[in-house]
């Protein structure tokens, strides 16, 4: 089978790209690479670095395929609240092209790597797939508005699809070149901002009276070959004309302290932190039920907390 892996140059489009390889598939990428590396592209697949916003360019990726994975998309909160004519082009316009070029080309197999961003600060903990969807910020609302495409083209067209909605994401994947990891710019993650956590410029932990057992926020973690081993899955378990959400996670989630115990037993030290207040809008508790993946895709994670740091803190 091949594969179109859109934003393949991306932290986790890469890591994909690398594990399809290794399984077997054939694979082409697209990426413009705006914020991801061409150099992170393995060299066994065929790379054409454009955006999905061509659609010449989609054209000429999808030829031969039959399946898509797509990563593409402009991921940062905070940027997304300035800027958010830049994730609707992206995110909500760009997909619709690439489902108007896979419906040119006979492409009818999708994976959509979705957010639970896309519920907003719900009320509910565990998060399950009918939990109400209201996104706070232009990233979250631009891939829920995917998602709608998506269902109406599987409704409309067929289209076999699965939209997979997770939220932190962390680790990395060791390969015969090195280290496929993060390399955001600014970095917003928990786990690389521990790493590098330093006396004159601690870690925050933005609240220690949090109504949680050690009293700090509570967040879902994955680690990302476990993300892409569901990907995989959903990818082998498509139903022509329907379109499944699907959670994804750790299944219970870490608190920003159980985050900084396990960096510190990886590093051997203590890491400098300092605890701030709270801040605003942020949740206590924001965790994924993930009953759905096991019971659809037979998937669950198998990679704990302190893979996820070690992984982490190797491809430094």
């Amino acid at each position: 089978m091949k594969i179109l892996v859109t934003g393949g140059a991306g932290y986790i489009g890469s890591t994909a790209v690398s594990i399809l390889l290794d399984r077997g598939f054939d694979v082409n990428v697209i990426d413009d690479c705006s914020t991801g590396y061409a150099a992170s592209v393995d060299s066994r697949a065929t790379f054409f670095q454009k955006s999905i916003l061509e659609p010449a360019a989609l054209d000429y990726a999808l030829q031969g395929c039959d399946a898509v994975m797509h990563f593409a998309a402009k991921s940062l909160v905070g940027e997304s609240v300035v800027k958010p004519e830049i994730y609707w082009e992206t995110n909500a316009y760009g997909s619709r092209l690439l489902l108007n070029a896979m419906r040119r080309n006979g492409v009818e197999k999708l994976v959509f790597s979705s957010t639970a961003a896309t519920y907003g600060d719900s009320k509910e903990n565990p998060i399950t797939e009918n939990s109400a969807t209201s996104p706070t910020n232009p990233y979250g609302a631009s891939k829920l508005a995917v998602d709608y495409m998506i269902s109406a083209q599987s409704t409309a067209y067929g289209l076999s699809a699965a939209s997979l909605r997770y939220f932190n994401v962390a680790g990395a994947l060791k390969t015969e070149n090195g280290w496929l990891a993060e390399k955001h710019n600014p970095e917003t993650h928990l786990i690389p901002n521990l790493l590098r956590s330093t006396p004159e410029s601690p870690m925050k932990i933005f609240g220690t009276d949090w109504p949680t057992p050690d009293g700090t926020c509570i967040r879902d973690y994955i680690h990302v070959v476990d993300l892409i081993e569901a990907h995989i899955k959903a990818l082998e378990n498509l139903t022509p004309g329907r379109h499944e959400i699907i959670n994804l996670g750790s299944g219970g989630g870490y608190s920003v302290k159980e985050v900084l115990a396990a960096a510190e037993k990886v590093l051997g030290r203590s890491i400098p932190a300092i605890a701030t207040d709270r801040r605003a809008g942020d949740p206590a508790v924001l965790v994924a039920d993930i009953s759905k993946a096991r019971a659809v895709l037979g998937w669950q994670p198998e990679r704990s907390l302190q893979s996820m740091v070690s992984d982490a803190w190797e491809s430094f």
